[in-house]
């Protein structure tokens, strides 16, 4: 019996699943928790070398799983946490820490796009599909131009975290072109570095990893020089996959048209696939590549939100001093609407549909009516409001949603699943498993010659949830009223 590896290296933990390819079924996994450093207000970092030891420790336990099960590996695929950056010298060692997605450091150079080189950064949008955000690695780069310019003389590569995990098992310096898409350096028609964008950034062509198609192979020898020794068997195809968002489409079985993936983790995001590079005329969405199977390219176009269920996690720590089930059990006694209180969710910043790192969040409508289950209510509302606008935007791209397919933390709250069928209006339809980014890995590799479309079809759901009629009425009016309070306030 054979089985495929998908790894995940997200931005909390590194999760690895072995799948028996003939059944789909999950015979060995384990999660690694990673730790972001803080170093100033802003900074979201972390060791690259922590992040490879968690890998290489994960896939010592998964390949001893597999074994119990008497299965062999015959492969692996990555998936990965979009938009980390750092710079390693000629040998390989890093000479930074990790910048992560959530470091906003880079903000003067992402406004300075928006605004005095406005003509720059549209174009770099429409080559890349990639937002202009502090987040992007053309930013962060700007930001050591700007900060550290000697870095950018003594980086050998500038790479991401994924990068740095394939490199050491590889000694190959290789980067897919959905992760690519995702840095706002790459030019998506041309599969190529966009000169441009680097010219902005600072750097040379040569700094950066080849780009590669996502199902590009290498087997793993760990007798070749500069590749590191792990519990991985010599001969095992490694495949560098795509970044976790289009993955995570895939495995969930979000591939046809209205059907809409929301992802509600720590953060969230809403996507759709499609088979044409989509663009919104102000930037606001992104696109980012797949693969392509038979000639037919797949891109996932979505939106991401700073604001999921960290904001759960705040009413608990901060506002409530509860459990995460209580809070949610107080929400549930009030009604739709939460009686006019409004919360605008963007305690983090926001990315989607905003792209202002300097976003506040805020409530509205207070009065002394209001309870301390009214302002938990009304901030689950505010981050599915805030959903629907991205979904809105998407919807103007790629047409209505007809479907939704969820997954993330928040699906083990059944409340909060309901408010999201009654306040889109569509059903809900959850997947059986909440790692969909590594199952989309193992699903990408699983045959290369058969459409995404069918391999989609693999995937197992649970439960589903249609929406209220009367209670999608009332958030009808309730989403024009927040709609209306954002717009004032922006």
């Amino acid at each position: 019996m054979t089985c495929l590896l998908g790894v995940d290296i997200g931005t909390t933990n590194v999760k690895i699943l072995a799948v028996t390819p003939h059944d789909w079924k999950i015979i060995a996994h384990t999660s690694l928790p990673l730790t972001t450093l803080s170093p100033e207000p802003g900074y979201a970092e972390q060791e690259p070398e922590a992040v490879w030891q968690a890998v290489r420790q994960g896939l010592s336990e998964v390949v001893i799983g597999a074994k119990r099960q008497q299965a062999s590996i015959k492969a692996l695929s990555f998936s990965a946490g979009m938009h980390s950056l750092l710079a390693v010298d000629s040998a390989g060692k890093p000479l930074t820490n990790a910048l992560l997605w959530s470091d906003n450091r880079a903000e003067p150079q992402a406004t300075e796009l928006h605004t005095d080189q406005k003509a720059l950064g549209d174009s770099i949008y429409a080559q890349t599909g990639t937002p202009i955000h502090p987040m992007i690695p053309l930013c962060k780069l700007a930001w050591f131009r700007a900060s550290q310019p000697d870095l950018l003389k003594q980086a050998a590569k500038f790479i991401s975290l994924k990068e740095y995990v394939w490199w050491k098992l590889t000694a190959r310096y290789d980067i897919d072109y959905s992760m690519a898409t995702a840095t706002g350096l790459f030019d998506m028609e041309k599969r190529t570095w966009f000169q441009p964008a680097l010219d902005f950034a600072g750097i040379r062509p040569g700094q950066l990893s080849e780009p590669q198609p996502t199902t590009f192979v290498v087997n793993y020898d760990p007798g070749k020089e500069g590749v590191v020794k792990t519990a991985l068997p010599a001969g095992v195809q490694l495949f560098p996959g795509a970044s976790d968002g289009v993955l995570a489409n895939l495995g969930s079985g979000c591939i046809e048209p209205g059907i809409t993936t929301i992802t509600i983790g720590t953060s969230g995001a809403v996507r759709q696939t499609v088979h044409k590079p989509q663009r919104d005329p102000h930037g606001r969405l992104f696109c980012y590549y797949l693969d392509e199977r038979n000639e037919t390219p797949y891109y996932v176009v979505g939106g991401p939100t700073n604001n999921g269920a960290n904001v759960l996690q705040w009413l608990a720590e901060k506002l409530t001093l509860q459990e995460t089930d209580e809070v949610l059990t107080e929400a549930d006694t009030i009604p739709v609407g939460a009686e006019d209180l409004l919360f605008l969710p963007y305690l983090y910043g926001e990315r989607a549909p905003l792209w202002d790192a300097s976003a506040r969040g805020a409530y509205l409508n207070v009065d002394y009516r209001h309870t301390r289950a009214h302002f938990v209510r009304a901030a689950l509302e505010g981050v599915m409001f805030n959903l629907l606008s991205i979904e809105k935007l998407l919807a103007k791209q790629t047409g209505p949603t007809r479907m939704i397919y969820a997954n993330g933390g928040f699906a083990k709250s059944t409340f909060w699943v309901q408010m999201m069928a009654n306040v889109f209006g569509v059903p809900v339809r959850l997947n059986a498993s909440n790692e969909s980014s590594a199952m989309g890995a193992v699903l990408l590799i699983s045959d290369l010659t058969t459409s995404l479309e069918k391999l989609a079809g693999e995937v197992s759901f649970g439960q589903e949830f249609e929406p209220d009629p009367e209670c999608h009425k009332r958030y009808q009016t309730v989403f024009e009223q927040w709609e209306n309070a954002l717009q004032k306030r922006i």
